[in-house]
């Protein structure tokens, strides 16, 4: 075809078509959790976006490939609203933690949210290779539920909290969690046996979006009293260029991962292109 725009055009109508296969998925899977996904949090507008991102990150996969992706993602908003916006007190973020971890490591669930991640292990575990990877699934658990732990300690008692420490605390967001998940379930032989070299690059781009995501929601963070990185007293410029260190870093280990595993190091650095284009954060053009 001249110019070549009918299969461009093809490829991009396979994209959303796929993501609406996952979006699906998503609300069927939010369906079996009574409460844990209320609609005035997570309505259409949410479902739309989750299966965008996931779609269009890994455009080569199917819906059947990408669902650990996008179910632990939202598994991790879940658990976020819960500890940002339900519990009363440290003790219950703890024992939500404990409670979580536990189940990680095979306990029962007692809630809706640990039946998720009872799930999540148990899809997990069809893997043959889970068992061997489990320790590493279950140590990047432990680093987001001790990130959440630590900003809702900073948001209840109004800490001064420097634009590094906020910046090393990424683990909160709890992207390395769903990349390794989504690795360890539909990952290449190389990305199965190369996690903690794609979690050094992953670590690096969840950085990133932990600053990107904090200068698209300001003003619901702000409206809800969350903490936000604008809140730290530091400007949106100082902000954009942390986020142009981080991205020159994270390409950079990107390209390490590209010769051997294309396609986890196009998952990556997808991941920032769209969330910077999808939030519109023009910025992200001299990055």
């Amino acid at each position: 075809m001249p110019g070549g725009l009918p299969d461009e055009a093809f490829e991009l109508g396979r994209t959303c078509a796929l993501a609406a296969e996952c979006g699906r998925d998503l609300r069927r899977c939010a369906e079996m959790y009574a409460g844990l996904f209320p609609a005035a949090t997570f309505d259409g507008d949410f479902y739309t976006a989750h299966s965008l991102t996931a779609a269009f990150c890994a455009p080569w996969a199917s819906a059947d490939r990408l669902k650990m992706a996008g179910r632990t993602a939202l598994w991790v908003l879940a658990l976020d609203r819960l500890v940002d916006h339900t519990t009363a007190g440290l003790e219950q973020v703890n024992t939500l933690i404990r409670d979580c971890l536990a189940v990680a490591d095979g306990g029962t669930p007692r809630a809706a949210v640990t039946r998720f991640l009872a799930d999540l292990r148990d899809e997990l575990a069809t893997v043959e290779e889970f068992a061997e990877l489990h320790r590493l699934w279950r140590d990047q658990l432990a680093r987001m539920l001790a990130g959440m732990a630590r900003a809702w300690v900073w948001r209840d008692t109004r800490a001064e909290i420097t634009l590094a420490r906020f910046v090393g605390n990424a683990d909160s967001r709890g992207t390395c969690f769903v990349d390794l998940s989504h690795w360890i379930y539909a990952g290449d032989a190389w990305a199965k046996g190369h996690l903690e070299e794609l979690r050094a690059a992953s670590e690096r781009v969840q950085r990133y979006l932990h600053l990107l995501g904090d200068l698209a929601s300001y003003r619901r963070d702000v409206s809800w009293g969350d903490l936000n990185v604008l809140t730290l007293g530091v400007s949106r410029g100082e902000v954009t260029d942390a986020m142009a260190g981080l991205a020159g870093e994270a390409a950079e280990l990107i390209d390490g991962v590209r010769q051997r595993s294309p396609r986890a190091a196009d998952y990556l650095w997808r991941q920032m292109g769209f969330n910077a284009g999808y939030n519109n954060i023009s910025d992200y053009g001299r990055l």
